[in-house]
């Protein structure tokens, strides 16, 4: 790649890093601060745990992304574990999804015992299985399923110094593992169950709406609105990744020629820039996040009149409120 191409894919990624750290840490305020009792509603706890995987991806992922393309040159054990942290924070964000889909499966098709089985303590246990499940599933490379022995045997062979060679990702993550173990067993599989999860959550409802009364069919109709949301989060999430993982079967089977670095980098800017989409899909589709933004963009505003810097700004306020009461009559008094 040209160098001014080097340039436009890092300034890209900049952009896109910092549209993710702000995005999904704006989601985190609003759920937790803005939604009043949000915590206790499990899909609430598994969209925090989603935005807290993007937040990861925009902090280190992204970065890590751009220093793994050989600008740096470090040990193969410490290229290694960096290569994993990018595969955790994906696997984090897949199984975030399918604990948001088997959540509104069980609160469509099983109402009387969904509060039981979905309490505040089991759901954030849940979160937590989704990480150490993450963790175990995106460090697998360091027992033993990587390219380690081939880069630490060339480092050994074209250097004499000390010197560790440039860090890529496939130089330590092997393509077989990529295919094999993360799209087809990782990725693919749990796309695939929710996928079917969707399915029947719309088929229920659809069916639902059509036999139920005038007064149940408006909390179909809520349900049906955020499956619909929480859906396009999943197809968002699939059209992004999925050409990626596809170039690395056509890497595997048909070898370096068979994919350009053009059509390469701009899989990798894709998928990065889902991360970035999510935040934007819950301001627009989902009602109680847009009211907490819109909360949380007023107390800000709010804070910033009240600065020492403003504060000349406040008595014209309430000189115009008065200047409305002077020309539109005044109040009248309650009666005793």
């Amino acid at each position: 790649m040209a160098e001014w191409g080097w340039v436009a894919y890092t300034v890209l990624e900049v952009l896109i890093a910092v549209a993710c750290c702000f995005g999904n840490m704006l989601v985190v305020f609003a759920v937790c601060i803005g939604i009043r009792d949000s915590l206790r509603e499990p899909t609430f706890c598994f969209l925090i745990s989603l935005a807290v995987a993007d937040f990861l991806v925009g902090l280190a992922a992204v970065p890590l992304a751009v220093l793994l393309d050989g600008w740096v040159s470090v040990t193969p054990d410490l290229c290694l574990l960096l290569s994993c942290v990018v595969l955790v924070l994906t696997q984090a964000s897949v199984l975030s999804l399918l604990a948001i889909a088997v959540d509104r499966y069980l609160r469509l098709h099983m109402p009387l015992r969904y509060k039981a089985l979905a309490s505040q303590k089991r759901t954030w246990s849940a979160v937590s299985v989704c990480w150490i499940l993450s963790c175990l599933l995106g460090f697998t490379p360091l027992f033993g399923w990587n390219n380690y022995s081939s880069v630490a045997s060339n480092s050994t062979n074209t250097s004499s110094l000390s010197s560790s060679p440039p860090c890529t990702f496939l130089s330590v993550i092997s393509l077989p593992f990529m295919v094999y173990f993360n799209f087809l067993g990782c990725v693919m599989a749990p796309l695939l169950l929710m996928t079917l999860l969707y399915v029947r959550i719309f088929w229920s409802l659809q069916g639902r709406l059509k036999d139920s009364s005038p007064q149940a069919q408006a909390s179909l109709l809520r349900e049906r609105r955020l499956a619909c949301s929480l859906a396009l989060v999943l197809i968002l999430f699939t059209g992004c990744w999925i050409p990626l993982h596809l170039m690395n079967c056509l890497l595997l089977f048909h070898g370096p020629q068979a994919v350009t670095e053009w059509t390469l980098y701009t899989g990798i800017l894709l998928s990065h820039a889902n991360s970035a989409i999510n935040p934007v899909v819950y301001a627009y589709r989902i009602p109680k996040i847009q009211q907490a933004y819109s909360q949380i963009w007023r107390r800000l505003l709010m804070r910033m009149n009240c600065c020492p810097g403003n504060k000349e700004g406040r008595p014209s306020t309430i000189s115009s409120q008065a200047n409305q009461t002077d020309t539109y009559g005044s109040r009248p008094k309650a009666t005793p």
